[in-house]
């Protein structure tokens, strides 16, 4: 049962990835990945507050394999993150990438301590 319930997350999150990642990066004529970065801090702020829901009692075991490992597993990417890194440093835009690693990664914390607060202000 535990597989269906991150396969089915997993199956939303997926797309909801890709069709954010080509709406946010049409927007936006930049070489910084920016459909990447908001799907990522989404993500984050997603999974914070589920973590922080659970803590709280607020959801169980199989809402956490749906949304988190599943729907969060699926929305969010890392090696996507890695890649444009990368590719902004072969590309000669080590500023790009840089700040890609620090926004990143300060953004994505930031963003799952907002998920947590949250959480606990509505179920703590």
């Amino acid at each position: 049962m535990n597989w269906l319930l991150v396969s089915a997350g997993a199956a939303v999150g997926a797309p909801l990835r890709y069709l954010t990642d080509r709406a946010v990066q049409a927007r936006h004529d930049s070489l910084f990945p920016w459909g990447t970065f908001v799907v990522n801090m989404a993500g984050c702020l997603l999974l914070g507050l589920l973590a922080g829901a659970v803590s709280a009692g607020a959801a169980g075991a199989q809402v956490q394999l749906l949304v988190g490992t599943g729907l969060c597993g699926a929305l969010t990417t890392y090696s996507t993150f890695s890649y444009e890194t990368l590719r902004l440093t072969e590309a000669g835009s080590g500023l790009y990438a840089a700040l890609n690693v620090a926004a990143g990664v300060v953004g994505g914390l930031a963003a799952a301590f907002a998920g947590t607060s949250l959480a606990g202000a509505l179920w703590g």
